[in-house]
């Protein structure tokens, strides 16, 4: 069974990018990416959709 992120939660995918889980959706949540502290190292949006398959949750959720 496919453990799904809750909102608050970290979730680290796509090579070791980390976020906040923003909002959660049928088959994905959204994910804010400000939460890396090299966010501006990388060219990205502010936030991004993720498939629940495609990630891993590694903290539960924070105080937001």
């Amino acid at each position: 069974m496919l453990k799904i992120a809750e909102v608050g939660n970290i979730i680290e995918f796509k090579d070791g990018l980390k976020g906040i889980v923003e909002k959660i959706n049928e088959n994905s949540v959204i994910v804010d990416l400000t939460y890396m502290e090299n966010f501006r190292d990388y060219d990205l949006e502010e936030k991004t959709v993720v498939n629940h398959k495609n990630y891993k949750i590694i903290q539960d959720s924070v105080n937001v």
